[in-house]
């Protein structure tokens, strides 16, 4: 951990592990004007806040992210914007090297041959100093990783979830585009513009998908920094060299493919041929989840059986975010890639399956397809160091989690009292039905709690484990409140007169109960994830922001494709101002690695 009271080098930003910025100096820099370069991480001269990694386990932020995913599901299919967007032109994209432009229906399906290099990346958005990292390595000229010379690409696509917790304006402007912009403020001074693609996520449908369409869907005229955002719709479809394709599709709000969305990949699809090959992007890793939900694959198969294979094409990648690791899965002629990576808090991969089904035997589709095996080839951080990761919940989670661990004590404390009053009503030999219904309203809020903390991945799949092991959490809870009644009722003060009682409670039993419910919550989530039961959570409440990735690819001017999965063990988390190009530099280099070897596609 850095120290506090490091000294700072002349023009030196500091900031500490998980706080992407210090209090500013009262007798600061003057506020920078349009065009200045920045000299601070200060939003008078940024332009935007740099945000903190989210506390996802913050009571405050979880009962309004509740609230927005709950008028979500309600009234989603009101709010679904993708309808609209037949009104919107239907281009498809074509990109070659030094050239991008738009596909018309009197354009030959054939362009310009050559190599041709494009990044992939997910997940970001959540706090400054991971989502700037890798920003600022998308940003960079060229990379040098284990003795490959890796360009930066031409074109980024992002892959979903570029904001978190939810989608507004002012969240895109600090936690996305914001810090993009300041790691690629400026186009390159020769060549054309680098262009970027985006899918939306499930946080980017919170809002609607209002923000993401005035973001992203600019007909080819907005810009992020350096990058120029050119889809015209929430998807999209890039006609590559050698007759290879992306295909960005929109699949959230009640997972179907809307008729709009279909008439347009149609039209893609005649100019699609046997030999083409096809790249397609989801919002999420339907292959991975379709193990456990057998429906989650179903839009997707639905895609590929009716839209790509009546073609002849063949679907060689599917590539998505959504879960935040690096995870790749072989079969005999597809490659299924999850890299979510681009900024937000670890997913672990020690729970992946070794194989997976795809689609399911299961599935409630009577026309899927023919279901194949596919073999877990890699993962990052490995399913070994994930492992030893995940025993970090008992340190990292209270330290990361204060409010929460407040609101664990609050119950306890609570409890502890009520058990209290309704002992002494006992003992005294005096009436007791007043006070034993709080002590069973409290033991009731205590079970439920852990009850429903115990959620299934999927609503309505709730299963014995879940039951058990939710049951088994509230009352270990309340197991712990009775042995606090039992110390309370042992102190020699129990029998002062209040509130000397209560202040005591206060400071002495509060503090402790905390501590006492938070590693009682950290062991109920590891114990959970065995049993492949809130593995989001165990995670979540770290807030890792190590361990990040993207993809660098090249599309070689032979046809074969080479992946390049680019990892950083360590985000940097102290910046320096710069003269030229991206605004702030780490301190110290980060160490950039190969997640595993470069996968070729031929």
């Amino acid at each position: 951990m850095i120290p506090d009271d490091l000294p700072a080098a002349p023009g030196e930003l500091t900031a500490q592990p998980g706080d992407p910025i210090l209090p500013m100096p009262e007798t600061g820099p003057p506020v920078a004007r349009v065009g200045d370069r920045p000299d601070a991480l200060d939003p008078d001269q940024m332009g935007f806040t740099p945000r903190r990694a989210v506390p996802w386990l913050s009571p405050v932020l979880l009962s309004g992210t509740a609230v927005r995913v709950v008028l979500a599901d309600l009234f989603g299919a009101y709010l679904d914007k993708r309808e609209l967007q037949d009104s919107m032109p239907d281009r498809i994209m074509r990109e070659a090297p030094g050239y991008t432009g738009f596909l018309s229906a009197e354009d030959a399906d054939d362009i310009p041959d050559g190599e041709l290099w494009v990044d992939y990346c997910a997940d970001t958005g959540d706090g400054f100093n991971a989502t700037y990292s890798v920003a600022y390595l998308l940003a960079q000229q060229s990379l040098t990783v284990e003795g490959h010379e890796l360009p930066r690409g031409e074109v980024l696509v992002l892959g979903g979830d570029q904001v978190y917790p939810t989608a507004s304006g002012q969240q895109y402007e600090d936690r996305f585009k914001g810090p993009f912009r300041a790691a690629f403020p400026d186009p390159p001074a020769e060549g054309p513009r680098p262009r970027m693609y985006a899918v939306p996520g499930n946080h980017d449908w919170y809002d609607g998908l209002t923000a993401f369409l005035r973001l992203f869907v600019r007909g080819g005229e907005g810009k992020i920094g350096g990058w120029q955002t050119r889809q015209s719709r929430s998807y999209f479809a890039i006609q590559l060299p050698n007759r290879w394709w992306i295909l960005g599709t929109d699949v959230q709000a009640g997972a179907y493919i809307d008729d709009p969305q279909l008439r347009y990949f149609n039209r893609v699809a005649a100019r699609l041929g046997p030999g083409d090959k096809v790249i397609i992007c989801p919002p999420a890793p339907s292959w991975v989840e379709a193990q456990e939900d057998r429906k989650a694959y179903d839009s997707l198969d639905y895609f590929v059986r009716t839209v790509i294979a009546p073609t002849g094409a063949d679907v060689k990648l599917m590539l998505s975010g959504d879960l935040h690791h690096y995870a790749r899965y072989e079969g005999t002629d597809r490659q299924l890639i999850t890299c979510g990576g681009g900024g937000a808090y670890l997913y672990p991969t020690h729970e992946l399956p070794p194989r997976i089904e795809v689609p399911p035997r299961r599935s409630l589709v009577r026309n899927a397809s023919p279901s194949q095996w596919f073999d877990f080839k890699a993962a990052y951080p490995s399913k070994a160091r994930s492992r030893a990761l995940s025993l970090g919940v008992f340190w990292r989670v209270p330290w990361r989690n204060p409010m929460f661990l407040g609101l664990l004590g609050v119950l306890q404390t609570l409890t502890m009292l009520a058990f209290v009053n309704a002992a002494d009503r006992v003992i005294s030999g005096t009436e007791q039905r007043l006070v034993t219904i709080p002590a069973f309203l409290m033991v009731m809020v205590d079970v439920l709690s852990g009850f429903f903390l115990a959620m299934p991945g999927v609503a309505g799949k709730r299963r014995p484990r879940h039951w058990i092991l939710g049951l088994g959490h509230g009352a270990a809870f309340v197991g712990i409140a009775v042995l606090g009644t039992w110390a309370w009722l042992n102190l020699p003060f129990v029998d002062q007169p209040w509130p000397l009682p209560l202040l005591i409670a206060i400071v002495l039993y509060f503090p402790l109960s905390c501590v006492a419910a938070g590693e009682l919550f950290a062991l109920y989530l590891l114990i959970a994830s065995k049993f492949g039961v809130n593995v989001n959570e165990l995670f979540a409440g770290q807030g890792i922001t190590g361990y990040k990735g993207f993809l660098r690819m090249r599309f070689g001017a032979d046809g074969t494709l080479t992946i390049y999965p680019i990892g950083v063990d360590r985000t940097a988390r102290r910046w320096n101002a710069q003269p030229t190009g991206s605004w702030f530099a780490p301190r110290k280099p980060m160490a950039l690695r190969l997640m595993e070897p470069p996968i070729e596609l031929s």
